[in-house]
């Protein structure tokens, strides 16, 4: 079998209603998908991350001119032959951030096209899984322009929890105090037990991520995701073990060798690369068997359409709890529930949650077949 071809497709649409973030206004949802096709006539789908103000077409041109013709006519069977080849001829200008995440839609491609040869879920072809569920954590409270907070953040995080979801992350970075105070009045109203984390993408420095961190400590806060910038790896050493609460980090980092300074030197306490930027599947096992010789849990980051998605469930199904023990503590599932007008159509509604939880696709591949008329509608031309 030989790789025929790599298309790629890029899906953008307009939101009804821009919602806000620390760093910027998201007014769109798009995403780069690749298709791979081989000589056998089996296709294989991956997707790149694309940040909420990132253009998709970035990591697309990258993959039409820089990765297609490495791949073109290969084996898609030397699948670490294959990365390491995209990677090392594009270390010079890529390394981080839009060349990586192309890299990862290649090689999701790559492993879904050798799951639906075989006939065997991805997870099988990476040696089995730990978990056929996992418990979800909604991803949302993005603040639109008309809001009223912390009041419709209460209203949202009832709403979550009407629908099962028993964890959920806050989006903060919107000035300290009034982080601390919105922080409060969201875990007053919905009571102890939830899981509760936070997340500032990296709006901080030290020493206001440093207040907040013990400001909201009461709160009984599950981890703090990005105070501060992701260069600032002495930055999070320094904060880290300033309270109980978790520090997490890891969205903003790529392959093994951007993530061996954070384990190694403990930086952090929950890892969270994405499948779809740190480098595929080939990448972050690696990635997982890093933290795990240090014992370091990793809860993968999510940002995706539905692609992204099952590409993700895959790879938690993989992944170690560190330590395994009788009553281990496991990975969660970041579940984005912000507005996006394709995620669940693209896959045909195949990911849902049930029962508070959220079932690992045991199909070939990633698991999901995907809608063509979705592409066709969000395609940009």
């Amino acid at each position: 079998m030989k790789i025929l071809d790599l298309k790629t497709h890029v899906l953008s649409t307009p939101l009804d209603e821009e919602f806000a973030f620390s760093m910027g206004w998201v007014g769109r949802r798009g995403a780069m998908l690749v298709e791979l096709v081989t000589d056998d006539g089996v296709t294989g789908w991956g997707e790149a991350l694309c940040h909420g103000l990132q253009a998709p077409q970035v990591a697309a041109t990258i993959v039409d001119t820089v990765l297609k013709p490495l791949v073109v006519g290969r084996d898609p069977f030397d699948v670490d032959v294959l990365w390491e080849h995209m990677y090392n001829r594009t270390r010079p200008f890529g390394q981080k951030g839009a060349v990586p995440n192309a890299i990862s839609a290649v090689d999701i491609a790559v492993w879904d096209c050798l799951g639906r040869a075989l006939g065997k879920p991805v997870h099988k072809l990476l040696g089995g899984a730990y978990r056929t569920d996992v418990q979800p954590y909604a991803t949302g409270f993005y603040r639109l322009r008309n809001g009223r907070y912390p009041a419709d953040a209460v209203a949202e995080a009832h709403r979550h929890l009407g629908r099962g979801f028993t964890a959920m992350k806050l989006k903060i970075g919107f000035g300290v105090e009034e982080d601390i105070a919105y922080v409060h009045a969201v875990r007053d109203a919905i009571g102890p037990a939830p899981k509760l984390m936070v997340d500032a993408n990296h709006a901080y420095n030290v020493g206001a991520a440093r207040r907040i961190l013990k400001a909201i400590e009461p709160a009984h806060i599950h981890w703090f995701e990005e105070p501060i910038s992701p260069e600032d790896i002495d930055g999070y050493r320094e904060l880290k073990n300033l309270t109980d609460i978790y520090l997490a980090c890891g969205e903003n980092e790529f392959t093994k060798i951007g993530f061996r300074d954070w384990i190694s030197r403990r930086a952090v306490d929950i890892l969270q690369p994405d499948i779809c930027s740190a480098g595929g599947f080939t990448e972050c096992r690696k990635i997982s068997a890093l933290a795990q010789a240090w014992h370091l849990p990793i809860v993968p980051h999510v940002w995706a359409s539905g692609i992204g998605l099952a590409a993700s469930l895959q790879w938690i199904a993989t992944l170690p709890p560190a330590p395994l023990a009788l009553h281990p503590i496991e990975p969660m599932l970041e579940y984005d529930q912000s507005a996006h007008p394709f995620r669940q159509d693209l896959i045909h509604g195949a990911i849902t949650m049930s029962g508070g939880r959220v079932r690992i696709p045991d199909g070939p591949g990633l698991g999901v077949e995907i809608d063509r008329d979705v592409i066709e509608r969000y395609k940009v031309r």
